[in-house]
């Protein structure tokens, strides 16, 4: 493999992620023992490249998008480099907020609290990466020892059996350790409300158990909230009142639970980071709620399904065996350290799949792949915020009026980009673990967020892993969407405004989050009405003349998604009914504005393009 070819497979999908490139319904071991099949894959190559549409890449069309993009990407990185100089009047009034940087001559934008704390905590988590594996290691060679089975294998039902309750045992202590690292005394509150969840599942009468989940682990979120955490001094005040004069009974125990709070861990705020285990918890429950309907005979057997070579969509939808949904396992799941602060999410069901056999898409050469594809990721980071400041200046309560229109809108962007680093890398980085590992999570972000046009496509690529979450446990459940008649049509924007209501709180529970929600169903709407009113099939005849109308309702996407995500999680509402005057103060900012349209335009061409060559490759993602 030549350097340009090694290069272009880090950057592949299927180095992503296999789910991308396979479809879900077949299993991965049948791609691995067809790749020794030269003349299938080239049939199945031709097949595909036959289906979809010729290559634009080499057209006078393209030839003139890239001559654009080769003065407009420059373009947009001078302008925020340009907002952001030391020189600039300014400059001042958030400098305070930058630090010392790696890069000679520059401060690196370092205030955001999230990405701050993961980049500082970067050498510890990449030791445990590496300490966290060889234990497992060694518990399997000392403390648990079985028959080693190959990849190419097939281990029988015991032999499985033992696998499952080996990576188990060692999950389910490590995350006791792990919790009380982490939480300290907190790690009581955190099993207590495992403990409960998990009797709300076992214990409870079957008919109850969804509703009970729904309201116990809504309510939880609610009650971290409104409680902070649960502290242990705070608890104290309530059940011993808070009298006008301080007295012995008083102080006693407020002071004993305000010393147990002292006992916090490395990171004491729990509660800011549980809302990601809520969704493993209700995983649980609801999935050993649908098990209880096929108790009565096993889909595998039935199915005639190999177990040792089960698809994606099997270990999914497939109900582990009755002795699975035991206490160790669900606290295994639910607090397994690669996955436990971040995600991405899996469900318990593929999980225990999992655990009992090795998917065979966990191969050396693409995890080391993935490995390099998130450094050079973390290394494009923190070059922006080397020469970039957009986050310290929306910290330092910036006067936008005080900006041009360009830098107004490109600081924007660029604002958009680092929020999606920022959660990029430490979803990659605890993938990159997990798979390290021996589990193999989703994938959580797909596409940059410049190649994304579509607010439905750009709802399944964004978060992915909780996208599909989302769609097992609520949007099904709720009945999905059809636009088929006006009722149905009601009914499905109620649901896709249930959908986004719950998303909205489970992020955090603000009203702009909730507006955050709110408008992307708006946003939705257009494009729906524009699937309906503009049928692709009614334009089979006029193929460019379609290209060209999707690309026009593209560019108005795009707005409205910024606009959307700017006001969630930047700047917002308020901020971004700043960031709009300012543009619009003047002819200079309608004039720019029309810039932007141009660009966004050429881009969607070119993200359309991108997807026409997946096409040709036999992938079809819909974001």
């Amino acid at each position: 493999m030549g350097v340009l070819s090694f290069v272009r497979s880090i950057y592949g999908l299927d180095t992503l992620d296999t789910r991308f490139t396979n479809p879900s319904s077949i299993p991965y071991r049948t791609v691995i023992e067809a790749r020794n099949d030269v003349a299938a894959s080239k049939e199945r190559a031709a097949e595909w490249k036959s289906r979809g549409k010729p290559s634009r890449w080499n057209t006078p069309e393209f030839y003139l998008y890239y001559f654009i993009l080769a003065f407009l990407i420059p373009y947009m990185f001078w302008v925020g480099y340009d907002a952001s100089r030391p020189t600039d009047s300014k400059y001042r009034r958030y400098e305070n907020l930058l630090s010392p940087g790696w890069i000679p001559g520059r401060k690196i934008d370092a205030s955001d609290a999230q990405y701050r704390t993961f980049r500082n905590n970067i050498p510890y988590m990449a030791a445990l990466l590496v300490f966290h594996p060889l234990l497992r290691r060694l518990y399997n060679t000392i403390v648990y020892p079985i028959k080693s089975v190959g990849q190419s294998a097939r281990p029988t039902p015991e032999e499985a059996d033992q696998r499952l309750n080996q990576r188990a045992s060692f999950d389910f202590g490590f995350a006791l350790i792990y919790l009380v690292v982490l939480h300290g005394i907190s790690s009581l509150k955190i099993l207590l409300i495992l403990y409960l969840n998990f009797q709300v599942a076992t214990t409870l009468p079957r008919k109850y158990v969804p509703a009970a989940t729904w309201v116990f682990n809504i309510g939880m979120l609610f009650a971290n909230e409104l409680f902070k955490g649960f502290k242990f001094g705070a608890i104290a005040e309530l059940i011993v009142g808070s009298p006008d004069t301080p007295s012995l009974l008083h102080e006693g125990p407020v002071a004993w639970g305000r010393w147990l709070d002292s006992y916090g861990g490395l990171m004491g705020r729990w509660e800011i980071l549980f809302n990601i285990t809520v969704l493993r918890l209700i995983s649980f429950n609801l999935d050993y709620y649908w098990s209880l309907d096929r108790r009565s005979y096993s889909p595998v057997e039935k199915k005639q399904i190999d177990p040792t070579a089960l698809s994606e969509r099997d270990r999914v939808s497939i109900p582990s065996q009755a002795k699975d949904f035991s206490f160790r396992n669900y606290i295994a799941y639910a607090i397994y350290a690669p996955l436990y602060l971040t995600g991405p999410i899996i469900t318990f069901n593929d999980f225990i799949s999992q655990l009992r056999y090795k998917p065979a898409s966990l191969e050396t050469a693409r995890t080391v792949r993935y490995g390099i594809r998130f450094i050079l990721t973390l290394l494009a980071m923190e070059v922006i915020l080397h020469y970039i400041y957009v986050q310290a200046i929306s910290k330092a309560n910036p006067v936008w009026s005080e900006y041009t229109a360009s830098q107004l809108s490109l600081l924007s962007y660029f604002n958009l980009h680092l929020i999606w680093l920022k959660l990029l890398l430490p979803w990659r980085f605890f993938r990159l673990w997990s798979l390290v590992d021996g589990v193999d999570p989703p994938e959580n972000l797909i596409r940059c967020v410049s190649d994304n046009w579509s607010t439905l496509a750009f709802w399944r690529s964004w978060h992915r892993s909780f996208y599909r979450w989302s769609l097992r446990y609520i949007y099904v459940p709720l009945g999905g969407s059809s636009f088929r008649t006006p009722r149905d049509a009601a009914r499905s924007v109620l649901t896709y405004v249930l959908v986004f209501t719950f998303v909205a709180l489970w992020h955090d529970i603000q009203l702009r989050l909730l507006i955050w929600g709110w408008l992307v169903v708006f946003f939705m709407l257009p494009e729906m009405a524009a699937g309906f009113l503009f049928p692709r099939r009614a334009w089979e005849n006029r193929p460019t003349a379609y290209r060209m109308l999707c690309c026009v309702g593209a560019v108005g996407n795009i707005f409205m998604m910024m606009a959307a995500n700017l006001v969630g999680f930047a700047v917002g509402l308020d901020g971004l009914t700043s960031i709009i005057a300012g543009i619009l103060k003047d002819f200079s900012g309608f004039t720019f504005l029309l810039g932007a349209c141009v660009a966004f335009f050429i881009g969607a061409q070119v993200m359309f393009e991108i997807r026409e060559s997946e096409a040709r490759q036999g992938v079809n993602l819909r974001c």
